[in-house]
């Protein structure tokens, strides 16, 4: 599993321009999957057959799409005005490798010179409108051959194993879902399942939403990465969750509150096959449970995560051990969905 995350941090898929992600996806996946379906949005969508048929429908989702930036103008001199794809802290952007467009075009974040700076601007963090991407050419006819206004960009795309288990990367939310999924889909399944590799999840689960409509689940479990905030400074109580301290089991964040049966019996299942988990300190985040939860008549949904500091940043951080056990948690989780006709709320 951490060889296929490597990879998939390392492809470019920005929420509207998941491509890359997407067919790297589809060639891991296709001699496991029974079938295969890429919708108008650009979700994939993959069923496979396991040991008993029939039953509840079960949905499994995981993001494919980053957080990135999309260029918005480009002025006389070749720089580029941008604006975000996705909720990023501005503080993170300053001097910033990124890559735009589809021919990978290299750019540097920039602002305004410190000696140029006033006191009463240096006591601030600055506007993104402040901000351009220097591509390295002296006008905008030399920039306009090489990107155009509506191109995306990603952070660079590094990838570090360092210190006592960790792992450095842009886009850890939410390859590690989808490293996750291609490990269950090459994997022996207790009962049917539909795995939806979604788009746009970070401007809004709008791709959760046409998957909903179209699986129409009874059951629905997101496989994602969240927001670690273990950090010198931060009160215990703020940290949401930690990195080394396991799986997140969530029971609420901004955008769902968790079915209370599901949370109920994963937690169970942890403490019984000695998986290391914690949950959420803090109602912070969302995931694509807000789309699928709603959609419908309603949807039994629960999430298993992985804590990340500094998420949606060029350095996402996360801990080996605590996500290695995602696709075996999600495994135990489906043996006892099979084995049930009903989870109790």
């Amino acid at each position: 599993m951490l060889d296929t995350l490597k990879t998939l941090c390392y492809l470019s898929g920005p929420s509207g321009w998941e491509d890359e992600v997407r067919d790297y996806i589809l060639e891991r996946v296709m001699p496991h999957a029974d079938k295969i379906f890429t919708d108008s949005m650009g979700n994939l969508i993959v069923t496979k057959k396991g040991a008993i048929s029939g039953g509840r429908r079960i949905l499994l989702c995981a993001h494919m799409d980053e957080v990135g930036l999309i260029v918005t103008a480009i002025d006389g001199e070749g720089f580029l005005r941008f604006d975000c794809l996705g909720g990023i802290d501005r503080r993170v952007l300053i001097g910033k490798r990124v890559y735009i467009g589809k021919d990978r075009v290299h750019g540097v974040i920039g602002i305004k010179p410190y000696h140029h700076v006033g006191k009463d601007e240096e006591k601030n963090v600055p506007k993104r409108e402040a901000l351009y991407i220097d591509i390295g050419v002296k006008s905008g006819d030399a920039a306009r051959e090489l990107v155009s206004p509506g191109d995306p960009a990603v952070f660079d795309d590094s990838v570090l194993e360092f210190g006592e288990g960790f792992l450095k990367a842009k886009a850890i939310d939410d390859r590690i879902g989808c490293a996750a999924m291609i490990k269950l889909i090459e994997s022996a399944l207790p009962c049917d399942c539909v795995f939806a590799f979604t788009v746009q999840e970070e401007i809004g689960a709008r791709g959760a939403k046409t998957v909903s409509a179209r699986v129409r689940p009874d059951t629905a479990i997101i496989l994602e990465g969240t927001t670690a905030a273990d950090l010198p400074g931060v009160p215990e109580g703020k940290r949401v969750c930690a990195l080394g301290e396991g799986l997140v089991i969530p029971f609420m964040d901004k955008g769902a509150i968790y079915s209370r049966g599901l949370y109920k019996t994963l937690t169970a299942l942890a403490d019984a096959h000695g998986i290391k988990w914690q949950t959420k300190t803090l109602i912070a985040g969302g995931t694509d449970a807000q789309a699928v939860q709603r959609s419908g008549t309603g949807v039994d949904t629960i999430a298993i995560s992985a804590p990340i500091r500094n998420i949606h940043s060029p350095a996402s951080i996360a801990k080996i051990s605590d996500f290695t056990d995602m696709p075996r948690l999600a495994l135990l989780l489906l043996e006892t969905l099979s084995d049930e006709k009903e989870v109790s709320v």
